[in-house]
């Protein structure tokens, strides 16, 4: 399926030790001729991957309470993944088939996807790593996108328990290398076979036309300048090679600290506004380089604060914000509600399960990153102020932070390509540490920080609450999650720009072998065919109109008119951003009518919060920033949306959900059999395929054959009893699985007879 397929991780460990023990192995044992006769599932290999290990006679459980159901198959460990072979991969229809990843298999587990292995001894858990002096009958992998997978090892040879084990663990918990990644061995095996999608139009930022190029987008250009200063990385190996900087400001002075202390341009608003970031300065102890360090800074803040450039308003992430420190510790609470080893653990949690949510504190991190970037938008946008966001390296929150703004006010960054864009711009090129925050070496826990992944739940947020403003799906959002993990895409496993170039061979002329070419996640047919793209982009998007010359010059007559009527004593600002500032914000100044929620009356446990300590980032201390903030927050959710303009999201409390897609999609229990997201986007494909098709015979019918007929709409798998809301990451599984009921409920059956009577008229879901 999208990313993988359903895996169960069942087996429950609190069932009663079964009494019967088999002497034989389950090999030897043939029901019929057809199990004699079937082959072998094979291995499907990438260029340039390796088998290391592997072990036959291996039980993979499926989710079955109080049972040990599975299906029996090898499980090889290669120097790219952990596949297991069943025979549950042949039961997948022709439909089906086009939704699977062509690069990971259903069962198939990345090695930088693994989080933790653990071994059951006696029927007692322990995590397992470094060498073994015993080794487990079942082994339980926990994987960063939140799949479990349990295999029994019982029935397997003890030297291949041991060689797979042994394998396992040190390949996926080891320190490894960068060059020793299977990215390269990839790129170099893949060399002449790379084919990338000429549909892909994201803009990489890896070229000084490229900024100039997002300078002229978004009117940026008349106060700032593209730099090449640090070409060849001579500045500054954490900066990329060309960036943008205020225009008065001397290139001399990016050299000076190298890069620190310099405000880097990140996107300009309609209003003249802009976005900037600012790596902080060395700490000195010295007191002469303080004072130079000081003097230093005071002549660029001058340089930014003199005309043409706005007043600046600074916002230092380091210090008045989140901690690294808070969201690791947020998403290590968080994960765990979702690592079910079996149905018994899914619903003992049940009963505390919000309780243990709120405990984690994700949700809350999720909406103060969200509050804060409509802190800084309604700076830009109401008050006409540059920002400069402030962080050690501006690489992690200033990331996270101007990326959210930019998906706020710029309706390019909600398109596909724009997203991807952005992406690149701020993470990418902006040199955030994807190879440490997401510990692909496995060389330091404590920078292990989901960054990223927080920045996609903001995102899946907006998403969720405005989707005809984004072309892009929740499916497209946990794709891109998924793609975290996957080491033969460049784009998530370099610290920099800097890191890359020099890893495959792009810097220096001194080298005589050929750079390698590394694919980019961006090229989506990698991983999917057609059909299954479908998934990623959204239906319901609401696309610019086009204004034809006619409506342009009314569009523009009508805004003379405007400026016209406006009165002398008026500002130049505000003639300036009078009527686009209709497009998002009412000119009105009186009050909305009080709202429930984070702003107004608070329940008794979050105002138990607002005194301590623990909130006190979250409210600033401006009486004045709060009235600003609330009235611009009020006013622009008491009107309708323009999904082509500003969009702000929903903060208060109940508004900030669980992205259930990504957290849930593996849990059997969570899943609405032929509902959600799948159903409705299936119905909706269906409906625009009936509209294409009538469209098209009027066309023919008034315009002959003036106009080409149009492609097909695709549609989703039709009168598929598969389908559930967990689509296309989960099929309901085909082998039959009678509900397990309580002691209870034998008596309203009657007794073994009466039972045995009325078996046939239950639903046998294997067979649904």
């Amino acid at each position: 399926m999208l990313g993988k397929g359903v895996v169960g991780s069942g087996g429950g460990t609190k069932a009663p030790k079964p009494s019967f023990v088999s002497y034989v192995r389950p090999e030897e044992i043939h029901t019929n001729e057809k199990e004699v006769t079937e082959k072998e599932v094979t291995l499907h290999l990438l260029p340039g991957e390796q088998v290391l290990c592997e072990a036959s006679t291996v039980l993979k459980y499926v989710q079955e309470d109080s049972s040990q159901h599975g299906v029996y198959g090898r499980l090889v460990c290669t120097d790219f993944k952990i596949a297991f072979l069943g025979d549950d991969e042949s039961a997948l229809d022709n439909d089906e088939t086009q939704f699977k990843n062509k690069v990971i298999g259903e069962n198939d587990i990345t090695l930088h996807c693994v989080d933790q292995i653990y071994g059951v001894f006696d029927e007692k858990k322990k995590t397992l790593f470094g060498q073994l002096k015993k080794y487990p009958e079942k082994l339980i992998i926990h994987c960063k996108d939140l799949r479990v997978f349990q295999f029994c090892l019982r029935y397997t040879k003890e030297e291949e328990v041991k060689r797979i084990v042994s394998g396992i663990i040190h390949h996926t918990q080891a320190p490894k290398l960068l060059k020793r990644l299977f990215l390269f061995s990839y790129a170099t095996a893949a060399q002449n076979n790379t084919v990338t999608d000429p549909k892909n139009h994201t803009v990489m930022f890896d070229t000084l036309k490229d900024w100039c190029w997002e300078l002229e987008r978004t009117k940026g250009n008349m106060k700032y300048k593209a730099v090449s200063v640090n070409e060849g990385y001579e500045v500054c190996e954490r900066l990329p090679a060309y960036f943008v900087v205020p225009t008065p400001l001397p290139e001399e002075n990016v050299q000076r600290f190298q890069g620190h202390g310099i405000p880097i341009w990140c996107w300009s608003c309609h209003n003249g506004s802009a976005l900037l970031k600012m790596s902080a300065l060395p700490k000195e102890q010295d007191d002469g380089i303080l004072q130079i360090q000081k003097g230093f800074l005071d002549r660029i803040y001058k340089t930014i604060h003199r005309p043409p450039y706005e007043i600046v308003k600074t916002e230092d992430l380091s210090s008045n914000f989140l901690s690294l420190q808070e969201i690791q510790t947020a998403y290590s609470k968080f994960k765990q509600l979702f690592l079910i080893d079996n149905s018994t653990e899914f619903w003992d949690t049940d009963i505390k399960w919000f309780s243990l949510l709120e405990s984690s504190s994700w949700l809350d991190i999720i909406r103060r990153c969200l509050k804060k970037a409509i802190e800084i938008t309604e700076c830009m946008e109401a008050q006409n102020m540059n920002v400069l966001l402030l962080e050690e390296n501006a690489s992690d929150l200033c990331c996270l932070i101007s990326s959210l703004v930019q998906l706020m006010m710029d309706p390019h960054c909600r398109t596909r390509i724009g997203f991807q864009s952005l992406i690149q711009k701020e993470w990418v090129m902006g040199g955030h540490c994807f190879l440490d925050r997401c510990n692909h070496l496995r060389q330091n826990d404590k920078e292990e920080v989901p960054v990223f992944l927080l920045f996609l739940d903001c995102v899946w947020q907006l998403v969720h609450q405005h989707p005809p403003a984004f072309e892009f799906t929740e499916t497209y959002l946990t794709v891109l999650s998924d793609s975290l993990y996957i080491p033969i895409f460049s784009t998530f496993f370099f610290n920099s720009p800097h890191q890359k170039d020099t890893n495959v061979g792009r810097e220096g002329h001194e080298t005589q072998s050929k750079p390698l070419n590394l694919l980019t996640v961006w090229d989506w047919s990698v991983q999917f065919e057609p059909k299954a793209q479908t998934l990623l982009k959204n239906p319901l998007y609401v696309e610019k109109p086009k204004l034809d010359k006619g409506q342009r010059k009314g569009m523009r007559f009508k805004l003379c008119l405007q400026a016209q009527n406006f009165s002398p004593t008026e500002s130049t600002k505000e003639r300036a951003v009078m009527h686009q500032r209709q497009l998002s914000l009412p000119l009105t100044q009186s009050k909305s009518s009080p709202k429930r929620g984070f702003f107004r009356e608070e329940t008794d446990h979050l105002i138990k919060n607002l005194l301590g300590k623990r909130i006190s980032k979250l409210i600033n201390s401006s009486d004045e920033l709060q009235d600003n903030f609330r009235e611009f927050y009020d006013s622009w959710h008491s009107k309708p949306t323009d999904y082509h303009g500003l969009l702000l999201p929903h903060i208060e409390g109940p508004e900030i959900k669980v992205w259930a897609q990504r957290y849930l999609r593996w849990i059997p229990e969570a899943q609405i059999l032929g509902g959600g997201q799948v159903a409705t986007m299936s119905k909706l494909l269906e409906m625009m395929e009936e509209v294409q098709s009538l469209q098209e015979k009027i066309d023919e019918k008034h315009h002959s054959q003036q106009e080409a007929p149009q492609a097909e709409a695709p549609c989703l798998l039709r009168n598929s009893a598969r389908l559930s809301s967990l689509f296309p990451f989960a099929l309901l599984q085909r082998h039959s699985s009678k509900p397990v009921l309580p002691t209870s409920g034998w008596k309203a059956l009657g007794d073994e007879d009466d039972l045995a009577k009325q078996e046939d008229e239950f639903m046998d879901l294997g067979d649904v």
